[in-house]
């Protein structure tokens, strides 16, 4: 870009993240009795959903004898970090160490939601913002591929992947990891809302179509893509790529957990210990990452 047409997209706030003008909110015409009973319907739903965590991090901090106890109870009476030492102990037994299953599982999960992260904000930037023959077509496509959940198309994967020699490598995983339908719907529904004046404007100024979807397209759509990072990170960390890679060395950190869980009565503990251990990267992103989660939920549906 040239330095007058820089000036002018700086002067009009071209690549500044679009905001929506802020709307008024109407209070909601409730009795001081029906707000009282909002919070205590939300205040209960609220320990209901919480309630699965508390109990999965109570019962890893529980002695053996405790977690056969019945009744059992929620919370542990002599709470101790057995379980976890345990759980380091088998782990540091095995012929593949632990730091080898771990690497295995953040490689895995970083490559397949960076490569899905990027084709599907570049298919959904193309469907939102140009017509062109057979788009609508193709996100009708898009649309109808969400409905299929993954056992049936695991089959057709495994024949696919056999046919390119990528059985028992990473890229099985991290290759289908991709064209998931999800990413590109909500990315596109997100896009929708974006207008496309300041599109149009910063293409009349010289920016090029990278400049566009990287500076301008992207930073408005953050929340959207932040939510697509923590889907694609939940699915892909405790993917234990049972099915295509079979070399241990290849192994997943979710598979060398899910052998300890197995292992039988004397790993129970251990097993409390494993759910714990895997459910704490989710749940840490997606704390750090609520705001964008619901800006996401509450915008992916308008329209300008």
């Amino acid at each position: 870009m040239s330095k007058k047409a820089k000036a002018k997209a700086k002067e009009v706030n071209y690549y500044k993240p679009y905001h929506k003008p802020l709307i008024r909110r109407r209070r909601p015409n409730r009795s001081v009795g029906g707000d009282v009973g909002l919070y205590i319907f939300l205040g209960l739903m609220a320990i209901i959903m919480v309630f699965p965590l508390v109990y999965a991090v109570a019962n890893a901090l529980k002695p053996l004898d405790e977690l056969f106890r019945f009744p059992p109870k929620i919370f542990a009476q002599n709470p101790t970090l057995d379980n976890f030492s345990d759980l380091f102990v088998t782990l540091g037994k095995s012929w593949v160490t632990f730091t080898r299953y771990l690497f295995n599982t953040i490689f895995i999960t970083f490559a397949g939601t960076a490569g899905h992260l990027l084709i599907a904000s570049m298919g959904a930037f193309v469907l939102a913002k140009y017509d062109f023959p057979g788009g609508k077509g193709f996100f009708k496509i898009v649309t109808v591929a969400i409905m299929f959940v993954p056992q049936v198309t695991q089959v057709p994967n495994y024949i696919l992947l056999s046919k390119l020699g990528w059985i028992d490598t990473y890229w099985s995983i991290i290759i289908p990891a991709f064209a998931s339908p999800m990413g590109m719907f909500l990315m596109k529904q997100f896009m929708e809302g974006l207008p496309t004046s300041l599109v149009e404007a910063a293409k009349i100024d010289g920016a090029t179509e990278w400049k566009v979807f990287t500076g301008i397209v992207m930073p408005n759509v953050k929340p959207a893509w932040m939510t697509l990072i923590i889907f694609q990170v939940q699915a892909l960390w405790n993917n234990n790529g049972g099915m295509y890679i079979f070399s241990e060395q290849k192994k997943t950190l979710p598979y060398a957990m899910g052998q300890i869980q197995g292992g039988g009565i004397a790993r129970t503990g251990q097993g409390a210990a494993v759910t714990v251990v895997l459910m704490i990267v989710p749940i840490a992103i997606f704390i750090f990452s609520e705001s964008q989660i619901l800006e996401t939920m509450a915008s992916s549906g308008m329209k300008d």
